[in-house]
């Protein structure tokens, strides 16, 4: 891990608990045509979580997850399915509200792109009943959700 990413990190998580800001995220669940979902590895976190991030001012929440997915995984052809929910985390002392949808890509292969290599450490299509050990426990509350069919919301 990139230990000035890790100290970044913690600034901002410092900043956040004395400003309580709102914020505005996006997640996808986004998966190829083998049915195995997307999952990055940040070089500030150890666990492995759903691409995305935050809403700029000023941006759809639409365009900020084509936005991420090009950033983070290099996939510029993911068409949205569904709306899979909307959470709510005060984690980190924000008070963050994520859109998780349910994206396809039509692009094959085994390797998933790091698109922005000072972000992300790792990437990778993983089969939707093996996940790694590492993953976020909300990632894989999210993957469970998809898998039932369920459309969530609540906490993160």
């Amino acid at each position: 891990m990139a230990l000035h990413h890790r100290l970044i990190g913690r600034a901002a998580r410092l900043v956040w608990r004395v400003t309580r800001p709102r914020t505005i995220g996006v997640r996808a669940v986004l998966l190829d045509q083998d049915d195995r979902v997307a999952l990055v590895r940040h070089t500030y976190t150890d666990a492995w979580y759903l691409p995305g991030g935050g809403v700029k001012k000023g941006e759809s929440v639409e365009a900020a997850l084509f936005r991420e997915l090009r950033e983070e995984v290099a996939v510029a052809d993911a068409a949205i399915e569904r709306v899979l929910g909307i959470y709510h985390s005060r984690a980190e002392g924000k008070d963050d509200h994520v859109v998780i949808y349910v994206c396809r890509t039509r692009s094959r292969g085994d390797d998933l792109a790091r698109a922005d290599l000072m972000e992300i450490a790792q990437a990778g299509w993983f089969p939707l009943d093996t996940l790694p050990a590492s993953l976020s426990a909300a990632t894989g509350r999210r993957v469970a959700e998809y898998r039932r069919g369920a459309t969530g919301s609540g906490a993160w």
